[in-house]
């Protein structure tokens, strides 16, 4: 009968305590499942799905521009507008993962619609009847063989059922990597917090692939191969993370997240005249032991934004649109505080969206050569991005993190508002740099009489380097960050929306990147000025808009320093979790 004892005491204790339960609804045993024996198989599907994306959208302005024979405005144009959509639809697809089908459904069937996507997209560049007719050797603006109207609609209609399929994977499957750690074992917890850094490792990998040998294919091989081997790549990333299904630990769906803050929000308004109780015990909440029924956790109460504690008062009906409970208005409460900080990403998204697009323009213009036979493709210089993000992100790891532990008392070495801040000052010294060196490639074409003529300058296209580099360098700070801020700070049933919150700031700084690029450039042309930026950058003024971009990045540091002295952390461990162990 001891020996009985023993072993369901055993038991008991080698069960998860984060509510994570098995494909079947189970409670997760934590020896059978879960941590980086799980997540392996989450970070392998990160690599190859990386080279898969990024095999598509390193080299699609250069597509358009060859293949559907559209101008340089337009080409660039869709570009965006994709990447945007892209980095928007996660939104959706985190709705649909906390309110309904949970992480892993939604991730395996947006899987199904990305591959399909992919699919599509590699029979467009393949087959003849769906393949634009080429123009041989003539630049796009003078070609008459034009794609039909079809061969257009196929094309992207291809590219935005990839975008959907994206929408469905990429807020949960990293969110799905986190939750194979269990806050609730400070073991696993510790190994939590390198998680983030080493997903962020997996995607550069696969995007350093793709930045290289993909773009060298596409250009020198073909498209069909070029388009056919990421679609491989991303048919053996879903299959890898199948193979780790019997280990994955999940959460369970627990409602619509939007209607759950709308509760609280139109609650709290019909109450605006309704004074708080003194003692925040009056207010409404649940039993805990409901919670524990439901496999959820009950959120302390805390003093931030009270306004909407109104939505707890007992006052009126007992209804759901004007009473709510204390953990229901917390959880609206973290998501909300959030949002502020969310507004200081926008502008670093915006100067990371300069790195496809103006960046790799300067490029064109300089000298590429690497000996007499091989010059270096402009996009390629997005390679390096990604070599020092590597490089930087393991001395962040193996190296700053433990040193700062000893000063800062901090498991992760520096708080992630603070690893955010670092890397937004570094955003800042980028565009001082571009806009010097911007400045030198001019007087070098000036010195050479290159300045009328869209010509290549003798200067190399290595000169690029620090800017390029230092982005590598700043994404190590502000991505990371950015990722590990949302998902750690979304309360528990929220979180494959907070890590939309992360999506959401790349997809809107592309769209404020065109935004901002299209209005700076009417504003200059005024005045009988041809404007800052041409399609000659060796007439336009670079310089101006990278230094104009540095004063954003300046006065965007000062609102973060602000937003994140003001901003106050969730407690990590849920008193509710605390109370029903005692």
């Amino acid at each position: 009968m001891a020996d009985a004892g023993e072993k369901g005491v055993r038991a008991e204790e080698d069960i998860t305590k984060d509510g994570s339960v098995d494909l079947r609804g189970r409670p997760c045993v934590r020896s059978k499942g879960g941590r980086w024996t799980a997540c392996f198989f989450i970070v392998g599907y990160e690599v190859f799905e990386r080279m898969a994306f990024y095999g598509i959208a390193s080299n699609l302005v250069i597509y358009l521009t060859k293949k559907l024979h559209e101008g340089t405005v337009s080409s660039a144009n869709n570009v965006t507008n994709w990447v945007g959509t892209v980095w928007m639809t996660p939104i959706l697809g985190a709705y649909i993962a906390d309110a309904h089908l949970g992480r892993y459904w939604t991730f395996v069937i947006s899987s199904a619609i990305y591959l399909l996507g992919m699919s599509l997209l590699t029979l467009t560049v393949s087959l003849r009847s769906l393949r634009p007719p080429s123009c041989g050797t003539a630049q796009a603006g003078d070609c008459n063989r034009h794609a039909t109207p079809f061969q257009v609609g196929i094309f992207y209609c291809s590219l935005y059922i990839i975008a959907l399929g994206t929408g469905g994977t990429k807020p949960n499957i990293s969110t799905m990597g986190a939750d194979q750690f269990d806050d609730f074992e400070p073991r696993e917890r510790s190994q939590k917090l390198s998680f983030f850094n080493w997903w962020m490792f997996s995607i550069f990998f696969g995007t350093l692939f793709s930045n290289t040998f993909l773009i060298y294919i596409q250009d020198n091989v073909g498209w069909s191969v070029g388009y056919g081997l990421p679609t491989v790549g991303l048919a053996i990333s879903i299959f890898i993370f199948l193979v780790g299904t019997p280990s994955y630990r999940h959460k369970i769906p627990s409602g619509s997240p939007f209607t759950r803050m709308a509760t609280v929000i139109v609650a709290a308004i019909r109450k605006w005249d309704v004074p708080l109780p003194i003692d925040p015990k009056e207010l409404h909440e649940l039993d805990l032991e409901e919670y524990a029924r439901a496999g959820k956790f009950r959120i302390k109460h805390t003093t931030s934004l009270r306004f909407f504690d109104k939505a707890s008062v007992k006052s009126g009906p007992n209804t759901p649109w004007k009473l709510c409970s204390v953990t229901q208005v917390e959880e609206t409460k973290q998501m909300v505080k959030m949002l502020p900080v969310l507004a200081a990403t926008l502008i670093p998204s915006v100067l990371t969206a300069q790195v496809h697009t103006l960046f790799i323009k300067q490029g064109t213009t300089l000298n590429r050569s690497m000996g007499p036979h091989f010059e270096i493709p402009p996009a390629c210089l997005t390679a390096f991005v990604t070599i020092f993000m590597l490089m930087s992100l393991v001395l962040y790891d193996q190296c700053l993190v433990p040193a700062m532990r000893k000063y800062t008392k901090n498991p992760r070495g520096f708080s992630l508002l603070q690893r955010l801040g670092i890397g937004l000052v570094i955003h800042v010294v980028i565009m001082v740099i571009a806009s010097l060196t911007e400045r030198y490639r001019l007087k070098v074409a000036r010195d050479h009489g290159l300045v009328d003529k869209d010509a290549v300058i003798p200067l190399s296209i290595f000169v690029l380097l620090p800017q390029f580099a230092l982005m590598g360098i700043a994404d190590t700070f502000v991505e990371v960050a950015k990722l590990e801020f949302f998902y750690d700070q979304a309360p528990e049933a929220m979180k494959s929306l907070g890590t939309s919150y992360f999506t959401t700031s790349l997809g809107v700084g592309n769209f404020l990147s065109s935004v901002l690029l299209s209005t700076v450039s009417d504003i200059t042309k005024k005045n009988g000025s041809k404007g800052w930026i041409q399609d000659n950058l060796n007439v336009s003024h670079l310089d101006y808009y990278y230094a104009f971009f540095a004063a954003l990045g300046v006065i965007n540091l000062f609102f973060f320093a602000v937003v994140s002295k003001s901003y106050t952390y969730n407690t990590e461990v849920m008193e509710s979790e605390i109370e029903l162990r005692k």
